[in-house]
């Protein structure tokens, strides 16, 4: 059964990248590991703070790969000679993707008490206004045929 895009339309060019998002945001929307909130600081400024309790700065990277957010945990702890006998911490390894739109800038990250800030930030777009020229095409058939006869 194939599917039907919202965005087949011939009146919507360009945006297929924007349904590849979409399918890339709900594949990873199941995942529940850290938890995290997504505040509104501000007309402009959003906040992303993760729950990584047992994680040093060392064991997280955060980084911008094309225009996806990229949370990585990897703790490096032995745990062989220890015995549990509750365990309710989670601490295993973890990748947290967030999809930024157009023109979202990573301000940065700071851990405090166990949560990861990362601070985001829409610049206020300037209007664009681009004027395009038209040219007369008839006159470019013109030059061409000009041309030609020289030749012979």
């Amino acid at each position: 059964m194939t599917r039907v895009s919202v965005f087949s339309s011939p009146l919507l060019l360009g945006f297929d990248h924007i349904e590849r998002v979409l399918d890339r945001v709900n594949k990873t929307a199941a995942e529940g590991y850290p938890p995290y909130n997504i505040e509104q600081l501000g007309e402009h400024r959003l906040r992303i703070t993760l729950a990584v309790a047992g994680f040093a700065e060392g064991d997280l990277s955060v980084n911008v790969e094309d225009n996806q957010l990229v949370i990585r945990g990897k703790r490096e702890e032995d745990i062989s000679n220890r015995v549990f006998i509750h365990r309710g911490i989670a601490a295993r390894q973890f990748t947290r993707s967030f999809v930024l739109a157009e023109g979202i800038e990573v301000k940065g990250a700071e851990m405090i008490n166990g949560l990861l800030h990362i601070d985001l930030e829409r610049p206020v777009p300037q209007p664009k206004i681009t004027q395009i020229e038209i040219k007369n095409g008839a006159k470019k058939k013109q030059q061409v045929r000009t041309i030609d006869m020289e030749r012979t």
